[in-house]
């Protein structure tokens, strides 16, 4: 049975751009398979837009989105206006599927929203997408959990960073993906001009020890039919001394799947992947980012993965299908199981309209 499903994509963010990527890639996979699919696109000024063609790359060029019509989630569905401002249409949803990268749409915006509108949503819910998309959060959490990090400090806008950091060290804004911002600095001046950087794009970046000569690993998780299913380890190349935007989008890096590493590591990372993803009681496809070298680090975790890691859990957009079909079903189910009596104390008929009046 086909199921009407809303795929939001793009956000009030630098990687608005590749969020566009991944939510058409979304929409075509649904769509393929036999979904009724409502793209949703979030500008950079936080309008949304709905409507058949959003999932068209082409459409984004001179900003052709804003001849679409303009749109909110509320009461379970999305509510589509006509150029007067007046509710045209109403597409009724059984799910949502979350492809924004950063800001609040990966940030747990989003979940909040479809949790208001009674919304099923096929992704992380609102604390772990909070404190995810954050890097000092991360590293906090995992601290929790027993699970190794970079050394690092933490710098906010306005703050001198401690005069005993050694290098090299890695810039990293607190709070953005695909690379953004990122600097490798050999001393204090480049330190300096790497944190003003940082700081045009985020409040807040931490600094982290460089790991020289490791290596980058990546797994990912999802939850589905009761089992926390984990991807074969990949390993991601880069021509420099980080994995930088252009590795990732231009065709400069590379990358291997499954990774050539040894069978007692990969099973390491993927045991730190189902762990850390239990423990949290996480949901939707997450990719966690390791760094490998005397030592496993987990650096970071991508709750809304570009491209939505389909490439870690299958061959193609034709066989990744059912895998996001399976997302969606356990988001539904989450949701129906999540109905519980809600509270109401009769409290308020012991007061009146003038109980808070104050006196002139």
């Amino acid at each position: 049975m086909s199921e009407r499903i809303i795929t939001v994509f793009g956000g009030v963010s630098s990687e608005n751009e590749i969020s566009v990527i991944t939510g058409a890639m979304a929409c075509n996979v649904l769509a393929y398979g036999g979904e009724e699919v409502l793209p949703v696109y979030i500008s950079q000024k936080g309008e949304f837009y709905a409507g058949e063609g959003l999932e068209d790359l082409s459409v984004y060029r001179e900003n052709g989105f804003e001849k679409f019509p303009r749109a909110v989630i509320a009461d379970g569905g999305a509510y589509i206006f006509g150029r007067r401002g007046k509710v045209k249409k109403f597409f009724a949803a059984d799910c949502v599927v979350n492809c924004c990268h950063g800001g609040f749409g990966e940030g747990g915006g989003l979940s909040g929203i479809c949790a208001a509108a009674r919304l099923p949503l096929a992704g992380a819910g609102i604390f772990e997408s909070s404190a995810f998309l954050d890097k000092y959060l991360t590293k906090t959490v995992l601290k929790g959990l027993g699970v190794k990090t970079v050394p690092y400090i933490y710098v906010r806008q306005g703050e001198e960073p401690p005069r005993e950091l050694s290098f090299p060290a890695i810039v990293k804004p607190v709070s953005l993906g695909s690379s953004i911002g990122i600097a490798k600095v050999s001393d204090a001046e480049e330190l300096e001009n790497a944190l003003l950087c940082a700081f045009e794009y985020d409040t807040a970046a931490i600094v982290e020890k460089y790991i020289g000569g490791r290596r980058e690993i990546n797994c990912a998780a999802y939850f589905a039919d009761g089992e926390i299913h984990v991807s074969q380890c990949e390993e991601a190349f880069t021509n420099g001394d980080i994995l930088s935007y252009e590795d990732k989008y231009d065709g400069g890096g590379s990358s291997r799947m499954p990774a050539d590493i040894p069978k007692k590591i990969s099973d390491k990372i993927r045991d730190i992947t189902r762990k850390v993803y239990g423990k949290l009681n996480m949901r939707g496809i997450v990719r966690f980012d390791f760094l490998l070298s005397d030592e496993v680090y987990l650096s970071e975790i991508n709750t809304v993965p570009g491209s939505m890691a389909y490439y870690l859990f299958a061959k193609d957009f034709k066989s990744f299908y059912p895998v996001l079909k399976s997302v969606v079903a356990q988001a539904e189910c989450d949701f129906n199981n999540s109905r519980k009596t809600l509270l109401s104390t009769g409290i308020l008929q012991n007061f009146t309209r003038k109980s808070f009046k104050m006196q002139k």
